[in-house]
């Protein structure tokens, strides 16, 4: 739908549906008009649906690129200006938040591995071991090292694998698992230790 047809009688209204409309077609001081004329009204809404763990800063930032980005899909008949501008901020605090939910999962955790130092000395040749995975892990799929990496090099977590590779959650857990067992089947097939 044309940004110019269906707008809403109200001046302000009208005016904030220009700019969005201006904004989708990448009118930078539209946007710039855009932000000045909304910034108190959505600060004060982030306040309001931020949880306490989010950065009200940083979610009205993530918040205004998205609306950047999503300016071409404003349809000024299905929603004012400001209702379309607070649905996205709402959905990017819900966002936020599940983000630090699962980050705060993964370091819980985290906690429940045990401490090397109460285990018994390890005897295996770790040396010797080296080599032998590193020539199973180059052997790989190029996708599938690339995962090893982000995940247990870089630190990615699994939701932003899940994102990088287009990919649901449980998907990239099952590839990990899968892959990592692929590795230690090879390994353990490579080392004499394992095969006496």
């Amino acid at each position: 739908m044309s940004c110019s047809r269906g707008l809403p009688r109200d001046p302000a209204v009208m005016r904030l549906s220009e700019l969005i409309c201006r904004s989708g077609r990448g009118d930078e001081r539209a946007f710039e008009d855009l932000y000045a004329a909304t910034h108190a009204k959505l600060r004060k809404t982030a306040r309001t649906v931020s949880p306490k763990l989010v950065d009200v800063e940083d979610l009205l930032q993530d918040a205004y690129l998205k609306i950047w980005k999503h300016a071409g899909s404003f349809d000024p008949a299905r929603a004012s200006p400001i209702t379309w501008m607070c649905t996205i901020l709402r959905n990017t605090a819900i966002d936020a938040l599940r983000l630090k939910q699962v980050a705060t999962i993964e370091l819980d955790e985290g906690l429940s591995v045990p401490d090397p130092a109460d285990q018994p000395a390890d005897e295996f040749d770790y040396a010797f071991a080296q080599p032998i995975a590193a020539g199973v892990i180059e052997r790989l799929p190029d996708d599938r090292r690339q995962l090893l990496s982000l995940a247990y090099l870089e630190g990615e977590s699994r939701i932003q694998l899940s994102q990088r590779f287009g990919v649901p959650v449980g998907t990239v857990k099952t590839w990990l698992r899968r892959t990592l067992e692929t590795v230690g089947r090879e390994c353990r097939a490579s080392i004499p230790a394992y095969n006496s």
